[in-house]
């Protein structure tokens, strides 16, 4: 047998043996599967621009619009787009959350290249996924934060992505912290779950 086959070998024995690293704390089981890739930029790029710039969810820095548009099987979270918010709000039961450290609907060569972030949930780290360029749609409303015009919208999207299980009851802290080249995004969430029904 070759070197290079034995240390391939080796490799994998090693991947299967690592252990896995503290989780948050979720509920014992989640309700949805986790989409693709190109699904979920999808339906996370529309949701940032289906409000307007005085209500939208990712300009907030307070929490105030963070149910804004949230759509029924997933609870969106955000950075920002450019600088630092505190958010404080109310999560749905039994939902899982998602969202980005760090994306983008266009460069997405330079962001791939140089993109950094990072996702943490009561102090604990979470994975991120890295999600290379997908073709989406989206749809846009007039006067959204991106400056798009109003209707479908065709780009490409790509980034540093977080998918976490449904949180238990309770209080917790969701910090995110992304950036590529000069750009630099900061959110920290205090989020409440309320028990299920």
């Amino acid at each position: 047998m070759s070197r290079l086959i034995i240390a391939a070998f080796a490799l994998l024995l090693a991947g299967c043996t690592a252990v896995a690293p503290e989780r948050p704390r979720i509920t014992e089981s989640s309700t949805e599967a986790e989409p693709d890739d190109r699904e979920l930029q999808e339906k996370w790029w529309t949701w940032a621009v289906s409000s307007p710039r005085d209500r939208n969810p990712v300009v907030d820095e307070t929490g105030e619009f963070c149910g804004e548009d949230q759509p029924s099987d997933v609870w969106f979270f955000a950075g920002t787009f450019g600088g630092h918010a505190e958010r404080t709000c109310q999560v749905p039961a039994g939902r899982p959350l998602a969202g980005p450290a760090v994306n983008s609907m266009s460069n997405c060569g330079s962001l791939m290249r140089s993109a950094k972030g990072s996702v943490t949930l009561d102090g604990q780290q979470v994975a991120l996924r890295r999600m290379e360029p997908a073709p989406i749609t989206v749809k846009a409303v007039k006067d959204n934060p991106m400056g798009l015009r109003e209707g479908r919208r065709e780009g490409q999207a790509c980034g540093l992505w977080a998918w976490i299980e449904p949180l238990s009851p309770g209080e917790h802290e969701l910090r995110i912290e992304g950036e590529f080249g000069d750009f630099k995004t900061s959110a920290r969430y205090r989020l409440t779950v309320a028990a299920g029904d």
